[in-house]
């Protein structure tokens, strides 16, 4: 089976955007590009958290959402949260109401202050665990080694719903990896966006 599929202007894509349409656009504009943005990568854990046991489409479609009811996602925020919040959040039927997941937001929000204090940003230590040999092809596992380690010291640190799947996932869609499809038209502008990115020291 081919590991693309046609998009909508004919040119080929990774083949896991045919399971909904608005995937393409998050395809071609985020997935697989590198990002250093501390708000950004907290979000996408929690946001992989959340989609553990349900589909990315449902998520996607409810992060508008996410990041109205999580004050942007800004860990610095929410980690005043109190069970006032915990309560407010799960009431709102505009996000996935799983009290261990909203809670295990507030924890990591908490975890996450606590790192950059020792680590000095989100970005620096979470770049340390970008994987250096990809020689796996692209598609074909659900983990590696550097989603293994990263997830290890995260729940160290006392962070929760941070599986090494979970982390996988987070890592492809940050641009840690580049595990666009070979012949998807974005696997190129992915690798030349790794290339040129300043890691975060």
């Amino acid at each position: 089976m081919s590991t693309t599929i046609p998009g909508p202007d004919g040119r080929p894509r990774c083949r896991w955007c045919a399971a909904a349409p608005e995937f393409f656009d998050y395809h071609d504009r985020e997935w697989g590009f590198p990002v250093v943005d501390d708000i950004r990568l907290f979000e996408k854990l929690c946001l992989e958290s959340f989609q553990s046991g349900l589909s990315w489409r449902t998520i996607l479609n409810k992060r508008e959402n996410f990041r109205a009811a999580f004050a942007g996602f800004d860990f610095r925020k929410v980690a005043r949260f109190t069970d006032t919040d915990v309560t407010r959040l799960l009431a709102d039927a505009g996000i996935v109401r799983h009290r261990g997941k909203i809670e295990a937001v507030i924890n990591n929000a908490r975890c996450a202050c606590d790192l950059v204090e020792t680590e000095g940003s989100l970005a620096a230590f979470i770049w340390r665990f970008e994987p250096q040999d990809e020689d796996v092809p692209p598609q074909s596992r659900s983990t590696s080694p550097a989603s293994v380690a990263l997830s290890k010291e995260l729940r160290k640190r006392g962070w929760k719903f941070v599986g090494p799947t979970t982390v996988y996932a987070f890592m492809q869609a940050m641009g840690l990896v580049n595990d666009h499809a070979e012949g998807c038209i974005m696997r190129d502008k992915a690798a030349q966006a790794r290339a040129d990115l300043h890691r975060p020291s």
